[in-house]
């Protein structure tokens, strides 16, 4: 039985009529990881908010749990696949707590009204990401990190089958980050959710993913497992790194 939760085939995404990148293909099955990595520019986040809907793909498909993007509805979609994005939000009076109880919007009735039910399942997202303690600060108060895992925690309420995130530990330190990205990999490997993201950080790209697309040049350059991708010669070739450079800072 195939358990492949998102796939793209011959995918081209861009703005308008401008072409960023194409020629995109891969699968991403139940409780695996695929990291997205390459030179800033390259067309990585135009490729995350396509494949979350947020960008009209310019040619090929997009495929969510057998149905073809275009015939699945807004909220079917929002119940289907959570983002989480770079592009900072800025709710008006809301606490913390607030913004993590609207990923809950798409399984309430048209008041948004939340039942007990949704209540425990905000409360178990809370403590998944582990901000209890700013919970009810006001989320234009809290630190870019806090405010990272309150998304994240948003996206975990809407108990998607897909998580697609944009450099997700961008803001955090090097304990957060840790955690946060320990805390992907549990939701892959006990919730079987498929996780696509884009990642600067090589190092944790390499410990965490099953499957890297290296996209350079808005197309793809390789793909494949960690061991394959992370030599010292598909890296300086991705990033357009001396081997003397390359040797100084990474060994």
């Amino acid at each position: 039985m195939d358990n492949t939760l998102i796939s793209a085939e011959k995918l081209s995404v861009g703005y308008g009529r401008k072409i960023i990148a194409e020629g995109i293909e891969f699968e991403v099955k139940q409780g695996e990881i695929l990291t997205l990595i390459g030179p800033n520019g390259a067309g990585k986040s135009t490729v995350l908010k396509t494949l979350a809907g947020y960008l009209k793909k310019l040619s090929g498909d997009i495929v969510i749990d057998s149905e073809n993007i275009e015939k699945i509805s807004e909220k079917e979609m929002a119940k289907k696949l959570s983002v989480v994005l770079t592009e900072r939000i800025r709710p008006e009076l809301m606490s913390c707590r607030e913004i993590v109880e609207t990923g809950r919007y798409p399984y309430t009735g048209s008041f948004g009204l939340l039942s007990e039910a949704d209540r425990e399942i905000v409360e178990k997202a809370i403590e998944t990401v582990s901000m209890e303690d700013f919970a009810e600060k006001d989320f234009g108060a809290v630190s870019d990190g806090q405010r990272q895992r309150v998304m994240l925690a948003r996206a975990i309420c809407q108990e998607p089958d897909i998580l697609i995130l944009d450099e997700p530990t961008s803001y955090l330190d090097i304990h957060h980050k840790i955690q946060f990205l320990e805390i992907l990999r549990n939701l892959a490997k006990e919730k079987l959710i498929a996780v696509i993201m884009s990642m600067h950080e090589l190092d944790f790209a390499e410990k965490i993913s099953d499957y890297v697309l290296c996209i350079k040049s808005g197309k793809i350059s390789l793909s494949g497992t960690p061991d394959k991708i992370f030599t010292s010669e598909n890296i300086m070739e991705l990033y357009d790194i001396s081997e003397k450079l390359y040797h100084k800072y990474f060994g």
